[in-house]
């Protein structure tokens, strides 16, 4: 397939991972997890509403007065982006959010582009080719790139900041490398690891002027974007950071532990099926004397995440365009028998047999449809502060619910998921609306509250989408339910 001339075109290869990449944009609403939108798009945007979600601030009542380590970086400059679209005049949560994805979309061109060139330089056109396409179309990739992912939307300014370092040796070059990668490092403190695998490399290298400058780079970024910016917030520097490292001693350890030690590996090489995983595996090992200014730095951070005891498969997102490059260039190193070049072909086939199918799914899925639906539904009605019983006693539990889609940051949920609660959780409580989840012994719910609101009437019903259905069959662990939501009209005098 990638052997025409046609397939080894570079414009061809950046329309294609474009085309995804806005058909992602337009049907991939929602959100992929807890992080990507209640750590960055509620916070942020609340702050645009002078509210502030999750307390972070040190003059919101409730805050605690202690930085919890979260940088403000990334979350603040979606901060700016709502602050515009605001000023504009643009406030529909929906728009904001297919701006705000065409915006990642766009950004994630970069990893594209500069994966192509990386690998050209360092191996050669066939092989950029080959990690173009893969990088372009990998199924899970017009998913997370339009998502809020910080462990993504850093890679931007990591794959050009070591573009810069393999594209030519002038000076300069180190110290604006270090620039990109210590905003990469701002986005997310981790990628400090993949930042000091580089400087590890040129330093025992005894390349000390290049150590130096993109040293300089990074902690010049780092300096600004979290000494100065935390000094304002808090009063001195680098609180959000301490915050963050002290957490991770005292906690950290205990979050989500797992004993997968070989997690990472697995989700790296799952990511590309089986049995082209394997053999981009078998690559990235061989690659690691050849190529070792990328093969440390991406080892280095894969191994400090593999150490640490919370484990979680995102985390290892950062450095997937950098395992895929490596992989490929390093298998090409030892694919000179003709056996070996045949299990490539074969396995390049069945990858892209299996990717595309997923990749239909991954680029049009509606992610927490239900929520989304739900919370947009209330968006502009006539009720203030909203009062909302979520009623989940059927499955004994309910979901997050993203109030930035109602944009009413001062609506007041209370939760019913066990059936020896009250009705109304709190007998003098009372409730603007109803939010059943599930369909199970649906109508003897809703019977049970009509005895308690005798006008209450049907507003909306909230499906989930496809993808989120076969989710919760494939593991019931998934919360991607069925939502009704009615609407009690009880008198508010």
């Amino acid at each position: 397939m990638l052997q025409s001339e046609r397939f080894q075109s570079y414009k061809l290869i950046l329309f294609v991972a474009l085309f995804v990449r806005l058909i992602a944009t337009i049907f991939s609403q929602g959100y992929g997890m807890h992080d990507d939108h209640y750590l960055i798009i509620e916070a942020s945007a609340s702050w645009v509403d002078g509210y502030d979600y999750n307390r972070w601030l040190p003059w919101t009542e409730g805050s605690g007065g202690t930085p919890e380590g979260h940088s403000f970086t990334y979350v603040g400059l979606n901060y700016v982006y709502f602050s515009i679209m605001k000023f504009i005049g643009v406030v529909d949560p929906k728009i904001l959010m297919l701006v705000n994805r065409l915006i990642h979309a766009l950004a994630s061109m970069v990893v594209v582009i500069y994966g192509i060139k990386i690998t050209e330089k360092l191996s050669n056109k066939e092989t950029a080719t080959k990690v173009g396409w893969i990088l372009a179309l990998l199924w899970i990739m017009p998913f997370i790139s339009v998502r809020n992912l910080v462990e993504v939307a850093a890679l931007p300014f990591l794959i050009y900041g070591v573009w810069l370092l393999i594209k030519n040796e002038k000076l300069g070059n180190f110290l604006i490398s270090g620039l990109f990668i210590g905003m990469a490092v701002s986005f997310r403190y981790q990628i400090g690891v993949f930042a000091l695998g580089i400087a590890a490399y040129y330093f025992f290298k005894w390349q000390f002027k290049p150590f130096l400058l993109f040293s300089i780079g990074v902690l010049i970024v780092f300096g600004l974007t979290q000494g100065l910016v935390d000094y304002f917030i808090w009063g001195y520097p680098f609180a959000e950071f301490i915050g963050y490292v002290t957490y991770n001693m005292k906690e950290g350890t205990g979050y989500l532990p797992n004993q997968n030690y070989f997690m990472y590996f697995i989700v790296l090489m799952g990511s590309l099926f089986v049995p082209l995983g394997i053999l981009v595996m078998v690559g990235f090992f061989k690659s690691y004397k050849k190529y070792a200014l990328l093969f440390i730095p991406t080892l280095a951070f894969i191994l400090f995440h593999t150490l640490y005891p919370n484990r979680q498969e995102r985390f290892v997102l950062s450095v997937l365009p950098f395992f895929i490059i490596l992989g490929v260039m390093g298998y090409q190193l030892f694919k000179e028998s003709k056996t070996r070049e045949n299990l490539w072909k074969i396995s390049m086939i069945a990858f892209w047999v299996l990717n595309i199918p997923f990749l239909f799914f991954s680029m049009t899925m509606y992610s927490k449809k239900s929520r989304v639906e739900a919370m947009y539904h209330l968006y502009n009605n006539s009720i203030d502060k909203e009062a909302i019983l979520l009623e989940g006693s059927a499955d004994g539990r309910t979901s997050m619910m993203p109030k930035f889609y109602a944009k009413s940051w001062y609506c007041n949920f209370s939760e019913r998921i066990d059936t020896t609660q009250h009705l109304l959780v709190n007998p003098i409580s009372q409730y603007d609306y109803i939010f059943f989840f599930d369909e199970k012994d649906l109508q003897k719910r809703i019977q049970q509250y009509k005895t308690i609101y005798p006008k209450m009437t049907l507003d909306k019903k909230c499906e989930p989408s496809l993808v989120d259905k076969l989710l919760r069959d494939l593991n019931p662990r998934n919360a991607n339910e069925y939502i009704e939501i009615w609407k009690t009209n009880r008198s508010r005098n």
